[in-house]
């Protein structure tokens, strides 16, 4: 402090100059976006993952490695499904937006709303992104090639797979009027796939390379109105074509089972939001229509040696339908002291114009090379009548739900949802779900560390249309489908008017059918660490009852081989009669470390046994159930997850994506049908004798396809396939052009450290940490980066052959991940790279 300055005051008047010398301060002000912190909200639980902002640029711009970024950031969902249920825009069952429209995705929040149908773990949530007041673009270019990518490791092809892709994904949006704003997608996307196929044929191992031209466009423009001070209109339309020229072969299949794949979706949404003090009403709209035409390349028989080669021409000379889809949500939340309300109703229909002309051409089907060299077929399979059904399925929800803040630091959320649906005698469905919780020592001013979470509720889960296609399509009626076995007229189809109505297959729905459920529970802790840390640590327990599965109610009794009703076919029962339980524990951590820094990560350890993997299942004796019931399909034990951002001062960008887990069970089954069913999913023995017919020598011993009565057999899925290690990396570095963004022009304004345009003299720049924000002050922005799949050329095989009759038993012949809904893949290598360009402002 200066010295005191002594004043003489004199009579009359006195002037005095003053002169004060401002003191130099400085205030530094941190703002984090989306912090990571802890609160007794049921929306904020620490489990759950908000990605928005800088933080979307770590998701891949391509479609379908943005799902399947989606599907590991959400983790294994709990459940008889095991798959993350998507939402966008708070619909389900529409298409994935393009990710420059994606405003904000949240995964895994609020497990036990009432709001939502389906499992909270592994809920994905997306929202898409309103217009804004200035003019903004986003035009991206992503470039693929074969030469930058690694060997297929199940291709015998010289050289790399073929694999050429470009895309173009743009995003534009501004303002119309004063009221009123848009945002405009444009996508174009060419991807030529090398599709790889791998078997054996009498002559030996095979592997074919046949290169599917596939190409995607979409367009979707959206339209935000401002009505008045409190209404909102909101309008969204999305359309998109998919065509794919020599798709569907992979696996086994030889280049004759090629097909031409035609997909169109339209999506219409309209919204109107309304807001009066502390009430919100919501009321939309989704019409969402899917159209397939699949027509076979080669129109002729198929052949198909289980597990070894599949020939001839596809299955079905032409597969069809168009799929409609209305949705009406009329929600409303509200604000009541302590309470925070919100209640509603859903109505949907789906209906379903199908044309199947699957076995149409016949499929002969072999259980091995020996049977197939001796002309031998164990089925003939043969469709015929009226390709065409029409269904319809309508189902209604009604919720509500409470969060109350009983005190500062405890909050009760409970609610109930109610849910029917028509073609089935369950129409009454009540689905309650509650959760606490508890912050210890919280106070108003002083918030707690730690959260205690408790909660249950129970999610059921809807008869869907394309079941109720297969039951109307094969009521002995419409279609007919015949399963002959052991034909002796192979390889001449015999006349339809041959066969007999003993070979003929049916479907039926039980009457007894009782929508499946499941009851989950979980405790979990919340614990806020230091640098905007939270870790989350939870137990759940799964249990599913009603479980889906088919069965055969004309299969042959035991020994006497008399079939419970003469003359009949196969009759296959639709029930819900499975059983499901799983305990999963998690630790789930999201680090907000700063706007430069931010990760993610779960591990999960996972238990789950049934004795039913979906309508797909079916018990290998038809009158003995024992074995039936081990583990489950998603019975992964370990998974575990590490992602996030790292933004340096060079203006370049990490997104690395690391996922690891332990090997997914599979069914080891005998390759014959030893109970008469017509499918050939019986289980071995083991055995001891090694000169018994037909034994196989494997890692899990000599198996015997042919077990006596009685014999004990294998435990469904008892086989363990390998683990597998995926690392993703994305790099991306920006350069800013341009003014700065709020200058007053082109001229003056520093230069960001990336480079980039602006008139004016460059000014020395502080310096900054290693670590700091990748984006630019600029106008303008040029981001060049390269996304690459699998890092480590890591062998992760697909899916394991569990047939002992098959040549590959016990191996794969293909990479892992099939298509996508628009039957795209881009499996072609094992490990890809893909140059991305963007261009924003």
């Amino acid at each position: 402090m200066d010295a005191p300055v002594k004043l003489t005051i004199r009579a009359g008047a006195n002037e005095l100059d003053l002169r004060l010398r401002v003191a130099a301060t400085e205030q530094k002000v941190t703002v984090q976006e989306s912090a990571a912190i802890v609160s007794t909200d049921a929306s904020t639980n620490a489990s759950a993952t908000v990605i928005n902002g800088a933080d979307l640029d770590s998701l891949s711009d391509d479609p379908e490695d943005l799902s399947a970024d989606l599907q590991a950031l959400a983790g294994p969902s709990a459940g008889p499904g095991g798959g993350a249920s998507i939402f966008v825009d708070g619909f389900s069952g529409g298409q994935l937006p393009p990710k420059n429209s994606i405003r904000e995705i949240r995964i895994n929040q609020n497990p036990f709303s009432p709001e939502f149908d389906r499992l909270g773990l592994g809920r994905i949530e997306i929202f898409t992104k309103p217009g804004t007041d200035q003019f903004h673009g986003t035009v991206t270019y992503n470039l693929g090639l074969e030469q930058w990518n690694s060997r297929n490791p199940y291709s015998t092809f010289q050289g790399n797979v073929p694999f050429l892709l470009q895309e173009t994904e743009n995003s534009f949006s501004g303002r119309l009027n004063r009221r009123s704003s848009f945002t405009l997608d444009f996508e174009r996307n060419a991807v030529d796939n090398g599709q790889v196929a791998n078997g054996v044929t009498p002559d030996g191992p095979f592997s074919s390379v046949v290169k599917a031209l596939q190409r995607h466009t979409h367009v979707g423009p959206h339209v935000d109105y401002q009505l008045n001070q409190n209404n909102t209109l909101t309008g969204r339309y999305s359309w998109t074509r998919a065509r794919i020229q020599d798709g569907g072969v992979g696996s086994f299949d030889l280049p004759s089972r090629a097909a031409h794949v035609a997909y169109d979706f339209q999506t219409v949404q309209v919204s109107e939001t309304s807001i009066h003090g502390t009430k919100v009403n919501e009321i939309r709209y989704q019409y969402y229509r899917e159209t397939n035409a699949t027509q076979a390349n080669t129109i002729a028989p198929a052949i198909v040696v289980q597990q070894a080669f599949s020939g001839g021409g596809a299955s079905s000379p032409f597969n069809g339908y168009t799929q409609d889809s209305h949705e009406l949500q009329n929600y409303t939340s509200m604000v009541k002291g302590a309470h925070f309300l919100r209640f509603g109703v859903r109505f949907r229909s789906r209906q379903l114009d199908s044309v199947s002309q699957q076995n149409f051409n016949g499929q002969w089907t072999f259980t091995s090379l020996n049977a197939y060299e001796a002309g031998k077929p164990a089925q003939l399979t043969l469709a015929a009548g009226n390709p065409e059904v029409n269904v319809r399925t309508l189902d209604t929800a009604l919720f509500a739900g409470d969060e109350w803040r009983v005190r500062q630091n405890v909050t009760l959320s409970y609610g109930l949802r109610f849910e029917t649906q028509n073609k089935i005698n369950d129409h009454a469905d009540f689905a309650p779900r509650v959760a606490l919780a508890w912050a210890p020592g919280a106070k108003a001013r002083k918030p707690g560390k730690t959260v205690l979470r408790a909660g249950a509720g129970m999610f059921y889960d809807r008869f869907r249309v394309n079941n109720l296609a297969q039951i109307a399509r094969f009521n002995g009626v419409t279609q007919q489908l015949f399963i002959v076995t052991n034909p002796t007229t192979y390889p001449v189809l015999p006349p339809i008017s041959t066969l007999s109505a003993a070979t003929q297959n049916t479907y039926r729905l039980d009457a007894g059918y009782h929508s499946p459920y499941v009851i989950q529970s979980a405790l979990t802790m919340d614990r806020q660490l230091p640098h905007n840390v939270t870790l989350a640590t939870t137990w759940t327990n799964t249990h599913a009852v009603h479980v889906q599965r088919t069965l055969d109610l004309n299969a042959p009794f035991p020994v006497t081989g008399v079939l419970p009703y003469p003359g009949q076919g196969p009759i296959f029962l639709y029930t819900a009669s499975g059983l499901f339980n799983q305990n999963q524990f998690l630790v789930n951590v999201n680090a907000k470390v700063n706007p430069a820094v931010s990760l993610v990560g779960y591990y999960v350890l996972n238990k789950a046994n049934s004795n039913s993997d979906g309508l797909g299942s079916m018990p290998a004796n038809a009158y003995d159930y024992s074995g039936e019931y081990g583990r489950a399909s998603t019975d992964v034990r370990h998974r575990m997850m590490v992602g996030g951002t790292l933004n340096t001062r060079w203006n370049v960008r990490l997104n690395p994506l690391l996922t690891v887990q332990t090997g997914a069970p599979f069914n080891i089954t005998s390759g014959v049908d030893n109970f008469g069913t017509t499918v050939f999913n019986a289980r071995p023995s083991i055995t001891t004798d090694p000169n018994l017919p037909g034994v196989v020598r494997t890692s899990y011993g000599l198996l015997n396809p042919y077990p006596a009565p009685g014999e004990p057999v294998l435990a469904r899925n008892a086989g363990s396939g390998p683990g597998q290690i995926m690392l993703n990396v994305r790099i991306t570095k920006t350069w800013g052009l341009g003014h700065e963004i709020g200058s007053s022009g082109a001229a003056g304004g520093r230069r960001g450290d990336g480079g980039g345009g602006g008139a004016g003299p460059m000014l020395s720049a502080p310096t900054r940490p290693v670590f700091s924000s990748a984006t630019t002050p600029r106008r303008y922005n040029v981001q060049a980066g390269m996304s690459i799949r699998n890092v480590l050329n890591h062998n992760n095989p697909g899916p394991i052959i569990g047939n002992i009759q098959s040549p590959l038993f016990g191996q794969a012949n293909q990479v892992p991940g099939g298509t996508n809904g628009e039957g795209f893949s881009e499996n072609a290598s094992n490990r890809r790279l893909e140059l991305q360009l963007r261009f924003t402002y």
